[in-house]
Parts: C-alpha cells; sequence; structure tokens
C-alpha cells in the first residue's frame, strides 16, 4: 500500500506559517494597515475626491479645517484633503517605477557580478562606489537640473540612484549561494551560469529584494518629495506632497495647517513603509524561522 502524496502540503503549510507570523509581527501589522490605507486612499482619488483640486475657488482660500473642507483649504482655495489624495498617488508612482527601474537594472547587474567575477564584478562594483560617493538628493538634483524638472525625469533620477543599492544587495545573497551543495549539483549537471541564476539564486534572494525594495520605496518617496520642495519634482497643475510644502513654507505663521497635513502625511506613509520593511525582514529571516 503505498504512502498518501505529502509534496503539496509543505507549501500550504509554509504560506500559512508566513501568514501567521506576519500577523502576529507588530512591526509587519501595523506597517501593512497603514500601507494600505495610503494605497486605497491614492487609488479612491482617481475615482472619487472631495473637491475638484483642478479648480481655484479663491473664495474659499486659507480657510481652517471644518465640517466643509476637513482638513482645510490652500492659498487657491483648493481642498488640502483632496489635494492629500492626490498627491498621494503621485508621491506612490514615483517612487514605486524609481524603485522598479532601480530592481530592474541593479538585480541583473548585481548578480552578473556574482556569477562572472574576476575583472566584471570589481569593474561593477568599483562603479557602484563612484555612485554611492555622491550624496542621493544631491545626485538627483544634479540629473533634474540638467535635463529639466518633471514626474518623469524624477523617476529616472531616483532610479538612477537606487541601482548601485539592488546590485549590491543581489551581489552579497549571490555570492553566499554560489559555493552551497545545490549550485554545485546544479553546474555538475551542465547548468549555465545564466539558468542557474535565474532558477535557482533569484528564488533564493527574493526575500532580500522584496525587503530592500520596501525600504528603498519609502526613501524613495522622501527624495520625491524634496525634489517636489525645491521646484524640480511633479510639476503643478499636478498635486504633489512636496510642492504643498513649499507653498506653505511662506504662510506657517499665519496657517500652520497648510504645512501640517502634508508633512504628516510624508512622516506616516514613510514611516508604515519602514515598518512593514521591518516586519518583512524578521518574517523571512530564515534563522529566526528556525528559532521559532
Amino acid at each position: 500500500m503505498s504512502a498518501p502524496a505529502s509534496g503539496p502540503a509543505l507549501p500550504a503549510e509554509t504560506v500559512a506559517g508566513l501568514i501567521r507570523r506576519a500577523f502576529s509581527n507588530r512591526s509587519f501589522l501595523v506597517g501593512f494597515v497603514i500601507t494600505v490605507l495610503v494605497a486605497a486612499m491614492a487609488l479612491l482619488s482617481f475615482v472619487w475626491t472631495p473637491y475638484d483640486v483642478t479648480l481655484l475657488p479663491v473664495e474659499n482660500r486659507m480657510q481652517t479645517p471644518s465640517a466643509a473642507h476637513w482638513l482645510g483649504t490652500d492659498h487657491f482655495g483648493r481642498d488640502i484633503l483632496s489635494m492629500i489624495m492626490v498627491g498621494a498617488r503621485t508621491s506612490l508612482a514615483i517612487a514605486l517605477l524609481a524603485v522598479t527601474v532601480a530592481m530592474g537594472i541593479g538585480v541583473p547587474l548585481g548578480c552578473w557580478a556574482a556569477a562572472r567575477g574576476g575583472i566584471v564584478d570589481e569593474v561593477l562594483m568599483r562603479f557602484n562606489d563612484l555612485v554611492f560617493a555622491f550624496p542621493a538628493l544631491l545626485s538627483a538634483i544634479m540629473i533634474t537640473a540638467i535635463f529639466g524638472p518633471g514626474a518623469v525625469n524624477a523617476i529616472i533620477a531616483i532610479g538612477i540612484f537606487n541601482i548601485p543599492v539592488f546590485a549590491r544587495v543581489s551581489r552579497a545573497g549571490a555570492l553566499a549561494l554560489w559555493p552551497r551543495e545545490f549550485i554545485l549539483a546544479a553546474r555538475a549537471a551542465g547548468k549555465g551560469r545564466t539558468l542557474i541564476t535565474v532558477e535557482h539564486i533569484l528564488p533564493n534572494i527574493a526575500n532580500l529584494l522584496l525587503v530592500q525594495g520596501t525600504i528603498q520605496f519609502a526613501l524613495g518617496i522622501l527624495a520625491d518629495a524634496g525634489l517636489a520642495y525645491i521646484g524640480l519634482g511633479a510639476q503643478p497643475p499636478m498635486p504633489s506632497w512636496g510642492r504643498m510644502l513649499f507653498d506653505a513654507q511662506t504662510r506657517m505663521m499665519v496657517a500652520p495647517h497648510l504645512a501640517l497635513f502634508p508633512g504628516f502625511a510624508i512622516v506616516i506613509t514613510v514611516l508604515g513603509l519602514n515598518l512593514l520593511g521591518d516586519g518583512l525582514a524578521d518574517i523571512l529571516d530564515p534563522k529566526l524561522r528556525r528559532r521559532q
């Protein structure tokens, strides 16, 4: 009598265990809730906002929070809550696309450096060091100043700086795996370096990349806010959290709510993503899983 098949049970148990650990981890749970709420607010802004942010009802300018305008109005009479909702989709989209560009270029470069070694690895890592020698925001400012302000150039600028980050993380993770027995067995079976990287290296460093991607996503939102604040990010009439802070800086004494609410949105979003990243690092850490 043959034993019942048990292959599918392990993945199901593993997924169930990950979900259970995820929602018992306080950092992950808080970060997940904040991130989902901000993302939901951004998505909702595509179909509904309390007021139309393209209109300029100057008769309502500089109103404090009230039943009609929960977060008040700005110097053009626009509803601040509506501006924050639309600004959320701008900031999230720019940061997400920038991280996607960086990951799409940096991960293959890092894996290639780890697989090839020698002069290829040395040249790529020295180039990484050269990029890291310049402060992130300064590099982004330089790129957007050369090519002009705008959302697309902000994505390119933030993405270019993040390429070395993902290249380093993927290279470090891949280098730790290449001497392992299952990689040696794959090489003995005749698999090439590219196939080994795709089939064995990338799946085993996916957790590192996921955690790093979450952290860089948070930093991308900060970078976008910084670029918009100095006029090099998304341009009017597209609302942006950083641009809202710039417009509010000369009116802090008479209308502090103009800066308070967009600043609070940036802080909460970045905090949520950082907590989410910390929680993911704990949940996906194989040493922690073995202890549990």
